[in-house]
């Protein structure tokens, strides 16, 4: 834990109090990840991306970054997954030899095409940039989110950002970290992740639900991945590469998250803050209000910002 959250001296400087007080203070953790993949056939692992994150659930954000970008058909494509080196209490430097990580892939499985992709050299602030094209992204996911059924109520919905806060272990020490949570169409928490990326945070989660089955296994039918920020386009990308049929955000989306989401057949909700919340996508993964089955819906000339 002391490694996501390290402890640094700070001045506190209070002007209503007129004090300045020097103390400890934990902040949120950075440091780069490289993930390699290597195929048994190949002669050594092949970098795939170099990622700043939270140290922490690295297996998680590789194999979710894999899944989440259309690298890997499934989780069962991955034999093992290591650190390369060991941590080095003499490296003076910040960074330690647990930066990276190598994925071994199963026999028979090639690895990854990375033609065409973008530069896999990513901040923790942005996930996309870099992108080919937008109709390439579009075109990674391997599900199709129209089969999935899966609707869910708006009271649902406005309890999960106050959830996802009470999970967030790290968040509570440091104010620094995205999350995100992935849970059940009703409610039930599956898994929680934090990070200093928001894609970073959705890889984990997704990466940690794809490694232990849950939510009934990849893809994840059924669930409602719930971010602590706004929607990306990246956002819903990787969402719909892990067959989530709603995703609902604490903020507002951009447009091109609102029309991936469109094209994906998911359910995009944000301002998701009680009481209200908007549906951007998918109107019909929404259930009716209790009580409100037969409620008019009015039409407004003022915007929808906020709710």
């Amino acid at each position: 834990m002391a490694r996501s959250s390290p402890r640094r001296p700070v001045l506190r400087l209070d002007a209503a109090l007129g004090t300045a007080v020097n103390r400890p203070d934990s902040l949120a953790a950075e440091e780069p990840l490289e993930v390699r993949v290597r195929a048994l056939d190949a002669p050594a692992a092949e970098p795939v991306v170099v990622t700043m994150r939270t140290p922490g659930d690295d297996v998680d954000l590789a194999l979710g970054f894999l899944l989440t970008e259309g690298l890997l058909a499934g989780p069962d494509d991955v034999a093992a997954a290591v650190h390369c080196g060991d941590p080095d209490p003499a490296d003076e430097s910040g960074l330690s030899s647990m930066n990276v990580i190598e994925l071994t892939l199963r026999p028979g499985v090639p690895a990854p095409d990375l033609e065409g992709r973008r530069t896999f050299g990513m901040t923790s602030a942005c996930g996309v940039c870099g992108t080919a094209s937008i109709d390439a992204v579009s075109r990674r996911s391997r599900h199709d989110l129209r089969e999935d059924p899966t609707a869910v109520a708006p009271e649902v919905l406005l309890s999960l950002p106050d959830r996802l806060r009470e999970a967030q272990r790290v968040f509570a020490r440091t104010g620094g970290l995205h999350a995100a949570g992935l849970f059940t169409a009703e409610g039930d928490l599956l898994a929680v992740a934090e990070d200093v990326g928001r894609h970073n945070a959705v890889d984990k989660v997704l990466g940690r639900a794809a490694r232990q089955g849950l939510g009934g296994g990849w893809p994840l039918r059924g669930t409602v991945l719930q971010v602590s920020g706004r929607a990306s386009f990246e956002l819903v990308q990787k969402a719909w590469c892990g067959g989530v049929p709603v995703l609902s955000a604490v903020s507002a989306p951009s447009s091109l998250a609102v029309d991936l989401a469109q094209r994906a057949g998911m359910g995009l909700a944000g301002f998701v803050r009680a009481p209200r919340l908007n549906a951007y996508a998918g109107q019909e993964r929404f259930l009716p209000l209790a009580g409100r089955e037969g409620a008019a819906v009015t039409a407004s000339t003022a915007g929808a910002t906020g709710g």
